[in-house]
C-alpha cells in the first residue's frame, strides 16, 4: 500500500498567508500554527507524507531548522507521526477522532439531520400503492432486482436526463445507504482503499469501515472539486473504488460542473477505478437543475449511481436504486440474494405512483426548501458575524466554517442549551473538519429561529468559557479539540 505524499510548492499554497509580519512569534511556531489548522479542517488528509525539511524550508523560505522545530512540535501535540523509511505523515491526536453517533434523546431539539418530512402526496401514493397491490399478489413476491415497472420508471428518469438507461441496468434496493453496500460488497475485498470527498456523508464513511476497507479523503477547494487532486490520489493508492457526492453534495450544497464531470469519468477509465456517485439529491436543486449525471460521459462502464426516495420525498419510504452496466447489476442481483430476496412490494408501488408523477409535488417541495434556505443564511448572517458559509446551490445544509476549530465544544455546549447539532467531524476522515458544523434548513421557519438562537447562545458560552469547555484562544487550540 503506498503512502500518499505532498510536495512543498503545493503545501506552500496551502498554507498562505501563514507568516505574520513584525510578529513576535517564532517563525516554527507560526509553521506549526499553520499546518495544525490545514489538518484539523481536512484540507490536509491524513496518512500524508509531509516533505522534507529541506525541501518545505527551501519553498517557505526559511531554515532546515525552523521546519524541524515545527515538525517536531507537531509530533509533541499528536499531529504528526514519524516513521523511519516513511518520513513524516500527518495523523489526529486520538482525543479529536471522529465522533460516533449519538443515542436518540428526545429531550433535545434536533438540528442535525437533515431530512424534510413526509409531503401530502406520500398517503395517496400508499393508497393508490394499496389499490394496485391485488395485481401482484398471485405472484411470489420475490423480486431481487425490483418490479420491473418501477425499474421502468427509474430508466426513464435518467433517459430524460440524457442518460440512455434500460430497466436491467436498475436495482431496486432499501434506499441509497443500501445500495452503496451492496456496491462495496460486490467490488471490495478487505483492506481496499476507496477514495471519498472530504467531508462526506457520514453513513458512506461507516459503510466502507464496514465493508473493511479505508477511506482516503480528497478535501474540497473553497469552490468546485480538486480533479487533478484526486487523479493524483488514484494514481498514488491505485485505489479501485471511488465514492463521491457531485449533486448538491452533502453536506456542503455545491454541485459539480459539467467540464468537472467529463474529467472524472475519463479518469475513471483511464485508472481502472468504479465510482459510486450518490445521487440522493440530485433532485433538490433550489437554484438551477444540476448538469447532465456524470453516467452520461462514462465510456467504460466505471460509473454506478445510487439514488433514493428518502430526500426527495420521505425517510420513511425505503426505496433506492442502483444504476450501473448491466452486468454489475446482474451480479449485484445474485449477490443480493445471500443478504436479502428483494423490496417490500407495496413500497415498490408507492414509489412508482410517486416518480411517474414527480413535477406535481417537487416544484413545491423546492419552494418551500429554498425559503427556508434563505431564512436559516440570513439568520446565520445577523447572528455570527464572524462566521464563513457558502450559499448552497441545493440540498438540505449548509456548511458552516467558524473562526477556530472549536465544533466539538460546540457540539457540547450546544447540548447544554437542549440542541443537537452535528460537528464537522462527523463528515471527516478520522476526526478532521473540527472547524466546521453542518446546519440544515429541512426544518419550517419557527423552528429554525429556536434552534439559531438556542446555537447561538451555545456560541457566547463557548466563546466566553462559560461552559464545560475551554475558551476560546487562536493562538492555543490544542486544548479546544
Amino acid at each position: 500500500m503506498s503512502t500518499r505524499k505532498i510536495g512543498p510548492a503545493s503545501l506552500a499554497r496551502l498554507m498562505g498567508g501563514w507568516h505574520r509580519v513584525g510578529g513576535k512569534v517564532p517563525a516554527y511556531r507560526q509553521i506549526q500554527h499553520a499546518l495544525r489548522l490545514l489538518i484539523l479542517d481536512g484540507r490536509l488528509p491524513i496518512g500524508v507524507r509531509l516533505p522534507g525539511e529541506r525541501h518545505l524550508a527551501e519553498v517557505l523560505g526559511v531554515s532546515r531548522t525552523t521546519i524541524g522545530a515545527a515538525y517536531a512540535g507537531l509530533r509533541d501535540l499528536g499531529f504528526v507521526v514519524s516513521r523511519h523509511g516513511s518520513g513524516s505523515l500527518t495523523r489526529l491526536p486520538s482525543e479529536a477522532k471522529r465522533l460516533p453517533d449519538e443515542a436518540h434523546d428526545d429531550s433535545l431539539m434536533e438540528f442535525s439531520i437533515a431530512a424534510p418530512p413526509a409531503p401530502k402526496e406520500i398517503h395517496a401514493a400508499y393508497t393508490s400503492a394499496l389499490a394496485e397491490l391485488p395485481i401482484y399478489l398471485p405472484a411470489l413476491g420475490y423480486e431481487p432486482a425490483g418490479l420491473v415497472g418501477l425499474r421502468q420508471v427509474i430508466a426513464d428518469r435518467y433517459v430524460r436526463r440524457g442518460v440512455p438507461t434500460a430497466p436491467d441496468e436498475i436495482l431496486v434496493t432499501q434506499g441509497a445507504q443500501h445500495g452503496l453496500v451492496l456496491a462495496l460488497s460486490l467490488l471490495s475485498r478487505p483492506g481496499d482503499q476507496v477514495v471519498v470527498d472530504q467531508p462526506t456523508y457520514p453513513k458512506a464513511l461507516d459503510a466502507i469501515a464496514n465493508a473493511s476497507c479505508q477511506a482516503i479523503p480528497v478535501p474540497l477547494p473553497p469552490s468546485g472539486w480538486d480533479i487533478e487532486m484526486l487523479d493524483a490520489t488514484l494514481r498514488q493508492t491505485g485505489a479501485r473504488i471511488s465514492y463521491l457526492i457531485p449533486d448538491f453534495h452533502n453536506p456542503s450544497g455545491r454541485c459539480m460542473n459539467e467540464f468537472s464531470r467529463a474529467a472524472l469519468a475519463k479518469i475513471m477509465v483511464d485508472r481502472g477505478c468504479n465510482l459510486i456517485v450518490d445521487e440522493t439529491m440530485a433532485d433538490l436543486w433550489l437554484d438551477q437543475g444540476p448538469p447532465s449525471p456524470v453516467a452520461h460521459f462514462d465510456r467504460g462502464g466505471k460509473i454506478i449511481s445510487l439514488g433514493s426516495m428518502s430526500k426527495s420525498y420521505w425517510g420513511g419510504m425505503r426505496i433506492g436504486w442502483v444504476r450501473a452496466d448491466r452486468d454489475i447489476i446482474r451480479a449485484m442481483a445474485l449477490h443480493r440474494s445471500s443478504h436479502d430476496m428483494g423490496g417490500p412490494v407495496l413500497e415498490q408501488l408507492a414509489a412508482m405512483s410517486l416518480l411517474r408523477n414527480e413535477e406535481s409535488s417537487l416544484p413545491d417541495k423546492r419552494d418551500q426548501i429554498r425559503r427556508q434556505r434563505d431564512h436559516l443564511l440570513a439568520l446565520l448572517g445577523r447572528k455570527f458575524p464572524d462566521w464563513n458559509f457558502e450559499n448552497p446551490q441545493g440540498g438540505l445544509s449548509v456548511w458552516v466554517e467558524l473562526p477556530v476549530p472549536v465544533a466539538i465544544a460546540l457540539t457540547a455546549a450546544a447540548r447544554e442549551q437542549g440542541l443537537r447539532i452535528a460537528p464537522g467531524s462527523r463528515f471527516g476522515v478520522d476526526g478532521a473538519l473540527n472547524r466546521f458544523l453542518r446546519l440544515p434548513y429541512s426544518l419550517p421557519e419557527s423552528s429554525i429561529d429556536v434552534a439559531v438562537e438556542r446555537l447561538s447562545c451555545a456560541w457566547d458560552n463557548v466563546a466566553n468559557g462559560k461552559c464545560r469547555t475551554t475558551k476560546l484562544d487562536p493562538d492555543n487550540l490544542t486544548s479546544a479539540i
